[in-house]
């Protein structure tokens, strides 16, 4: 049964054939910025142009500025937390989710490009 769209994206799946991973070690932190060249599964390239990721930066600001806006108000105003606790726990949530907000910004942006393709296979 294939991915839904939105599954595939958090999955960090190729979005051709929604099977195949975006990234070399998925959970490695020595690789986490290290994607693939192309999909193993159906053979679709990952990087179709030079610079095609750099539209993914600014999903990444845009994903990281809500959650900390979100975030912060909610620890400011709903727990009533200074303001210099609120930076810190800011500051710390930055540097745990860096490599999830920079792999989930790559995925989103390829989705937006390639189509799904159930019957994508390997050339061979």
């Amino acid at each position: 049964m294939a991915k839904s769209k939105i599954g595939s994206i958090t999955a960090m799946t190729c979005p051709r054939c929604r099977e195949g991973s975006l990234f070399e070690k998925p959970y490695s932190m020595q690789n986490a910025y290290k994607m693939k060249s192309s999909c193993d599964v159906c053979g679709q390239k990952y990087e179709p142009e030079p610079g095609f990721y750099y539209g993914a930066m600014f999903i990444s600001y845009i994903l990281t500025g809500w959650l900390f806006i979100i975030v912060g108000l909610t620890l400011a105003f709903g727990f009533g937390w200074t303001v210099t606790q609120t930076l810190i726990a800011v500051a710390i949530l930055t540097v745990l989710i860096h490599n999830l907000i920079y792999r989930l910004s790559r995925s989103l942006w390829i989705h937006f490009f390639v189509r799904y393709n159930p019957e994508a296979v390997k050339p061979s």
